[in-house]
């Protein structure tokens, strides 16, 4: 079983300015990410899609490869992720003829995943046949039986599940899971047939707050470079 894993990073971030290359504790924050793919083993190879030339320089730096410049249509604010993937899957089974039978991808913006995390998903979607993809989160502190709203048209506001039964505490409501962006597993010939990140067959991995922080802001980048030190004790 081959495992093709996929590392998408965009040039242009309007909250954090160049964060997928900016410096985290003296490295560039893309560099976790492939660092911990490369050291895997059941990734056989690390390919990053990027608009940058300094992030895909960066990428070729640390060992990953960075077989082309993502095209502008796939790297605009609006564009997913999902067709960007397939876009980087696809030079690989078609142009260099290495067709992973999973696809990986971990966004680079979510460092504070553990190996542990990327096998037990893996482990999953190897041994489930049941099972076509795997996507990663944790549990919500916000919920929307309890204290989650929507507001209609006259700008009145409701709560966006009505539960069952009154919910009293959040403890009381319906679990809920926020994804965070950290893991996606799929089989690759599913993955081609997707149009959305979650469809019919897939299970998820459950991460704890503290693996889960996806930096999308200043405060985000602040956090995560805290809680690394903390583990480093210093």
């Amino acid at each position: 079983m081959s495992i093709l894993c996929t590392i998408c990073a965009r040039g242009g971030s309007k909250g954090v300015p160049k964060k997928n290359i900016r410096l985290l504790l003296g490295k560039p924050l893309i560099a976790y990410t492939i660092e911990q793919a490369l050291a895997c083993p059941q990734i056989d190879r690390v390919a990053v899609s990027t608009d940058s030339e300094d992030i895909a320089e960066t990428a070729k730096r640390f060992g990953a490869e960075a077989p082309f410049i993502r095209p502008a249509h796939l790297a605009t604010d609006e564009a997913s992720k999902l067709p960007a993937i397939q876009h980087l899957v696809r030079h690989y089974t078609e142009k260099l003829k290495f067709k992973p039978d999973f696809v990986v991808d971990l966004d680079p913006t979510s460092p504070l995943r553990t190996m542990e995390d990327i096998k037990r998903c893996i482990d999953l979607i190897m041994n489930d046949p049941e099972c076509d993809s795997v996507i990663t989160g944790y549990r919500s502190n916000k919920n929307p039986y309890f204290n989650m709203v929507e507001l209609d048209g006259s700008g009145f506001a409701s709560l966006s599940k009505k539960p069952e039964v009154k919910v009293l505490s959040r403890q009381a409501a319906p679990l809920v899971y926020a994804m965070n962006a950290s893991v996606y597993v799929w089989k690759t010939d599913v993955l081609f047939r997707r149009e959305d990140i979650i469809a019919d067959r897939t299970k998820f991995i459950e991460m704890p707050d503290d693996r889960s922080v996806d930096i999308d802001s200043e405060i985000d980048f602040k956090l995560v470079e805290l809680i690394m030190k903390e583990r480093r004790g210093a």
